[in-house]
């Protein structure tokens, strides 16, 4: 499953005439790479024989991605269909360059996501002995840890313009230990798991005197989508996690509860380039294309195909079951970029959709408490949404 992606490290058919809605927005972000995005002309501040008022173009978005949300929180009528969520995440959330990039691109887009953040991050180099992974010598981590303190003190910054934005942080715990690091985080007992939680929740308080309010959080996403969940989500949900996005399954499908914890399944989706069904995270689909070989000459054949990927699971998901598409994706450069170019593209076409809320797994746990089961029943019964 995928691999955590930091400092370029370890760390899919098109939406027919909807998608011509977006298309002016897709070849702006497509000009502007990786930069900071101006505020559309709707935001912009009033000239000053109008108004003395000066408008926040930031606060503006914010208010426009929350208002597309809020129309929606409320319990669906009887034969009315539900939103299309999206549930845009990267995992590790450890890196300037792309936070800045997904920020402005979520800004543009009237969206919301998640970031997963593993808690060594926090932590500077010269401090990694803080950290005791369960089952391996203290100060070991198979993604290395903060950088320096001021590298910390950036990704702090980075966290906390995400949370004013609306964004959600959840966590992908710490050390990323995986069945080549044994033991793996698929062989920890429910202690080990609660020892985890613990140093991550500490990691987390440490840095409060350097600027970080992270409470609450609420769930998170497993080194690789590994975990004995007998063991895991016990210990997860006395540390008050409510929600798992861990596990795969077949086509996309509605989160159902497991040991008292919400799971929103990774899909795997026939992806019409490949020929095959494969999950939909970024590092997965990079395996399928090259089995994970850097080939950065390669960055825009495997962005097409990724976003044609993604363009098919909406399509299926909106003319199917309706459950919320999660996609799984890293801060990552590998092979070029094509992958991380791909979410970019899809996030700022498909958020501004009819019927459409790219939300983070917080608002869409709340939107569900709000409904009547019996109401979701219908949907929830439909067949899994992506498969031939």
């Amino acid at each position: 499953m995928g691999r955590d992606g930091r400092r370029g490290g370890r760390r899919g058919l098109r939406l027919r005439d909807q998608l011509l809605l977006a298309g002016a927005l897709v070849l702006v972000l497509v000009l502007l790479v990786g930069q900071q995005l101006p505020a559309p002309s709707a935001t912009a501040e009033p000239d000053a024989a109008e108004s003395d008022v000066a408008v926040d173009p930031v606060q503006a978005h914010v208010d426009r991605a929350g208002a597309r949300l809020a129309r929606w929180m409320r319990p669906l009528a009887p034969g009315e269909r539900p939103p299309q969520f999206v549930l845009f995440s990267f995992d590790g959330a450890g890196s300037h360059r792309h936070w800045q990039r997904m920020l402005a691109v979520a800004a543009q887009a009237e969206a919301r996501f998640t970031g997963f953040l593993s808690g060594v991050y926090l932590v500077p180099d010269d401090e990694r002995t803080r950290y005791r992974p369960p089952g391996h010598a203290p100060g070991r981590s198979a993604i290395g840890f903060g950088g320096s303190r001021q590298e910390v003190d950036v990704l702090i910054a980075d966290l906390m313009e995400a949370r004013r934005r609306g964004h959600e942080i959840g966590t992908h715990y710490n050390g990323h230990f995986c069945a080549g690091d044994a033991p793996g985080v698929g062989d920890w007992s429910r202690a080990m798991w609660a020892s985890e939680l613990e140093q991550f929740s500490a990691f987390v308080d440490a840095a409060r005197e350097r600027g970080l309010e992270l409470d609450p959080v609420r769930g998170g996403r497993t080194p690789c989508l590994e975990g004995r969940w007998s063991q895991a989500y016990p210990a997860m949900r006395e540390h008050g996690l409510t929600y798992d996005a861990s596990r795969p399954t077949d086509g996309i499908v509605w989160p159902t509860t497991s040991h008292g914890m919400r799971v929103y399944w990774m899909p795997s989706v026939e992806v019409a380039a490949l020929g095959e069904q494969v999950l939909l995270m970024d590092y997965n689909l990079w395996l399928a294309l090259n089995g994970g070989r850097d080939e950065p000459e390669r960055a825009a054949e495997f962005g097409e195909v990724a976003l044609a990927a993604y363009r098919d699971a909406y399509r299926a998901a909106l003319d199917g079951n309706r459950a919320p598409l999660v996609l799984g994706n890293h801060f990552n450069n590998w092979s070029g970029g094509g992958f991380s170019d791909a979410i970019a593209r899809f996030m700022a076409e498909v958020c501004v959709l009819p019927e459409t809320v790219c939300a983070t797994h917080s608002d869409v746990s709340a939107w569900i408490d709000m409904q009547d089961p019996a109401v979701l029943d219908a949907w929830r019964s439909r067949p899994p949404s992506g498969l031939r």
